[in-house]
């Protein structure tokens, strides 16, 4: 993975439900949206919560296959409906050091240690938030993952940092996903758990969305997680 010296930092949505925060959030969209998409839940899902960081970053404009060569924001091309050939490996380590800068960020500009700091993502995001936090060298709070799947599975366990063996792992995914299927969800989940990762895993009758109950079921695991 590049330096992340030499790396450029995305522009990103930043916004702090409370004063002096001591936990973040770097939130990654799915493809085709931006970092303004998963703001707006701020308030929701951090009621009752100590104050969180947020950072929602904008995917660079890239070229999307799957998409007739289209330019959108994306964190790496989407070859193929097979899930095997779908990531593009150098635009997904592109985008896994580019949030590995990020992270790094919040310590130096913010002063919020690593293992206080979340990574979540939706779809696409989603993918990008599994394989940078399992790799991570410093221990993160967690990670979440929503409605995506793992990549670079047969990379993992070459790859995975020691210091992230046991991250918790948020997964939601809706039974009626017609864009990721739940089974890639369920198969990501099951490669965590053979490795002994703490996943948390709910299913729920929607398609490729978020909803209310989910929140709710993020909010109660970020808040056992910020009391550990």
């Amino acid at each position: 993975m590049a330096t992340q010296q030499h790396i450029e930092l995305l522009p990103a949505v930043e916004i702090a439900s409370g004063p002096a925060p001591r936990h973040s959030i770097v939130w990654l969209h799915g493809l085709g949206a931006d970092g303004n998409d998963f703001a707006p839940i701020v308030p929701e899902l951090t009621h009752g919560l100590p104050p969180l960081r947020f950072v929602f970053p904008h995917a660079p404009q890239r070229a999307v296959t799957l998409n007739g060569g289209l330019r959108m924001r994306a964190w790496y091309d989407i070859r193929s409906f097979d899930l095997g050939s779908r990531a593009d490996e150098g635009g997904l380590r592109e985008s896994m050091a580019q949030v590995q800068a990020l992270i790094a960020r919040e310590q130096s500009a913010h002063g919020i240690a690593a293992d206080k700091i979340f990574l979540a993502g939706f779809s696409q995001g989603g993918a990008v938030a599994l394989c940078v936090a399992l790799r991570h060298a410093q221990p993160l709070a967690g990670v979440i993952a929503l409605s995506t799947y793992l990549p670079l599975a047969d990379q993992l366990a070459g790859e995975r940092s020691a210091a992230n063996a046991r991250i918790p792992v948020f997964m939601g995914h809706g039974s009626l996903d017609p864009v990721v299927p739940q089974m890639l969800g369920a198969a990501a989940r099951d490669v965590l758990t053979a490795l002994g990762h703490r996943v948390d895993w709910h299913s729920y009758p929607m398609a490729h969305a978020v909803l209310p109950q989910e929140i709710a079921d993020l909010r109660a695991w970020l808040a056992r997680r910020m009391g550990d």
